[in-house]
């Protein structure tokens, strides 16, 4: 039988870190609050699903814009994620595409105060608890250097 999948694009906004003897990368995240899904949970600073007509790159675009106040200048696909919650829902069905951002204008900040309670800078290797358990499988593959093309989460 086949089913449809949700798409939803994250960009993981990245800099170098100034710690000595960690990571060189700092990832940002945003804590979630008020969405009714993972709230208490560090996420992707932002991310979302792709709209009607809309192609991933752009929905990266617009969620960085709507979440965060800034206008990413170059994307870099990271990996594409098959994910299910294996309950046959079609909403938990999905397909992730992630990509990082080293260059932006504007200034990271929450722009969308309903949705976020907190947005700060994290060395790759020390992550906040609890991070998305789907993001925290690709955040952990990126600090080891390794992340797939494609890869499935929940199967």
């Amino acid at each position: 039988m086949s089913f449809q999948v949700v798409p939803a694009a994250y960009v993981f906004l990245l800099r170098e870190g100034a710690g000595a003897g960690r990571c060189a990368d700092e990832v940002l995240l945003q804590l979630r609050h008020g969405t009714g899904y993972r709230d208490g949970h560090w996420a992707a600073a932002a991310a979302g699903h792709v709209e009607a007509g809309e192609s991933v790159s752009a929905a990266a675009v617009r969620e960085a814009r709507e979440e965060i106040g800034v206008t990413p200048e170059e994307l870099v696909p990271l990996t594409a994620m098959h994910r299910t919650h294996g309950n046959g829902q079609a909403v938990d069905e999905r397909a992730d595409y992630f990509f990082t951002c080293r260059r932006w204008s504007g200034e990271p900040r929450i722009a969308e105060v309903a949705k976020a309670a907190d947005l700060r800078w994290f060395a790759l290797d020390d992550l906040p608890d609890p991070v998305v358990p789907h993001e925290r499988f690709v955040l952990d593959r990126l600090r080891a250097g390794g992340v797939q093309a494609i890869v499935t989460f929940g199967f």
